[in-house]
């Protein structure tokens, strides 16, 4: 019985005093042909169509939703059933692959001086599921959003004309556009294209269905909010940046206890939230789709802000990362807020209001671009690997990391580790486990932070950092 279970052990034991490697730098992300011939069907004249459509709607305050007095046609119900009958008409071009639903409910009044809802209102988000392929109920999902409701200055005004053209049609039409592209492909994993009211109440939409998939089990691992993605176009505007857009992420995440905050402090990884992993992997995905030498684009990059968001703001991501997900938010490089938030008028000469001709349609579609690519690599990688961590047992200057297989590993799935000097932002090393689950490496784990990855046919789930582990 002995000697059964030692020869048993016996590949893991020579494994395991395998010499330590190297490593070297990381490679480049290589563009998937498949995804680039995709990415191509993106344009900037439907994301101009969606806009134009849910400007029409003349208000999409959320409080409308009870308004019997609107004209027919005007607020945020008339934009809910044409959001509804969009994706439902995108879903009949592929045969029917997209599930639409409606999460409706009534979000009840609140109570205090800040409540921005003053009755029981009505609310309805509305999202598409296109089911990955994976018979396995572990393979992952990911989501994208924008959401749909507007405001004037007043946010409790529910009459008064609300475009929200950049905030958030424009992130909307992100939603919409991937929904129309992603669709012509399968993949093994569920992508969810979601259009949630409520934000500026108070995230009420984003949360209702952020609860929701915690309850139904959703294995969301990455969700992407995408909140005032219009380049602005004001005339004379010289700081807007329109080959960059913004990409916020929370640090330590909202779920952490107060032992696993002061853990990743002890060990510097406040950085390593896997909500800030999913910004880096944006940031490695990006050139492979919009570098200058791929030429499939207009040069095109992520800038990752080392902040949950903007000062005194918030998004929707804030209610997904509130129930435990991992979420960024996407945002122009610099909002103008005279056309934010704003009633629509004009002052000493000038145009103040969230309008049409200040929205950059071809900016909207460079952001779709970018998100469609994260989204369709992401649903194509493996789950993260379990249970991984860093073996601290021996002082030396190896690092010694071991980790549990992903829950869905498809078939020839390898692991890598990746790592990065503490003061750099984005892995800049890699070393190959091949089909193992540990790895040894000639790298002193003191100076360095690391990540580990599983990837199948080329695409790599989101990298998981180690915690420290005696054995």
């Amino acid at each position: 019985m002995v000697m059964t279970v030692l020869l048993a052990l016996a590949p893991a034991l020579t494994s395991r005093a395998q010499q330590p490697v190297n490593g070297g730098p990381l490679a480049s992300a290589r563009p998937d042909p498949a995804i680039v011939a995709t990415l191509k069907g993106i344009s900037a004249e439907h994301v101009q169509a969606d806009i134009a459509k849910l400007v029409s709607f003349g208000t999409r305050n959320t409080l409308s939703s009870m308004d019997a007095d609107l004209p027919p046609g005007q607020g945020i119900n008339a934009a809910a059933a044409w959001l509804t009958s969009e994706y439902q008409a995108i879903s009949a071009q592929c045969g029917g692959c997209l599930e639409v639903k409606r999460d409706e409910f009534i979000e009840p009044a609140g109570s205090g001086p800040a409540s921005r809802v003053p009755r029981p209102t009505k609310l309805v988000n509305v999202y598409a599921i296109l089911r990955g392929t994976a018979a396995d109920k572990a393979a992952p999902w990911v989501l994208v959003t924008g959401h749909y409701d507007s405001r004037a200055t007043d946010v409790m005004d529910d009459k008064a004309t609300a475009p929200g053209a950049n905030d958030d049609a424009s992130g909307v039409a992100v939603s919409l556009e991937c929904a129309r592209t992603l669709s012509k492909m399968k993949f093994p994993a569920t992508i969810v294209f979601v259009a949630v009211a409520g934000e500026e109440q108070g995230l009420n939409g984003a949360r209702h269905l952020a609860q929701r998939a915690k309850a139904e089990g959703w294995p969301l691992e990455a969700v992407l909010n995408n909140d005032i993605v219009g380049g602005d176009t004001t005339p004379g505007n010289t700081m807007q940046d329109k080959d960059v857009v913004r990409v916020f992420s929370e640090s330590v995440p909202a779920t952490a206890t107060p032992e696993q905050q002061k853990q990743m402090l002890s060990i510097g990884a406040e950085s390593d939230s896997p909500s800030r992993e999913l910004a880096r992997q944006i940031a490695e995905l990006a050139p492979a789709y919009f570098g200058p030498a791929a030429q499939r684009a207009p040069a095109f990059r992520p800038v990752l802000e080392l902040r949950h968001d903007r000062y005194l703001r918030g998004g929707d991501h804030t209610a997904f990362n509130g129930e435990g997900f991992t979420a960024v938010r996407f945002t122009e490089w610099r909002e103008n807020y005279d056309h934010q938030h704003q009633t629509v008028r004009v002052e000493n000469g000038v145009q103040y209001g969230d309008l049409l001709p200040y929205v950059d349609f071809g900016y909207v579609a460079k952001v779709a671009k970018l998100n469609a690519a994260v989204l369709a690599s992401l649903a194509s990688a493996p789950s993260e690997p379990q249970h991984v961590r860093l073996l601290t047992k021996n002082l030396d200057n190896n690092s010694e990391l071991a980790w549990d297989a992903s829950a869905f590993a498809p078939s020839g799935t390898t692991y890598e580790v990746v790592w990065r000097a503490t003061g750099d932002l984005l892995w800049t090393h890699a070393a190959s486990a091949g089909s193992a689950t540990h790895l040894t490496l000639n790298v002193s784990k003191d100076n360095v932070l690391f990540g580990v990855r599983a990837v199948a046919n080329g695409h790599a789930s989101l990298p998981v950092p180690p915690l420290p582990a005696r054995q």
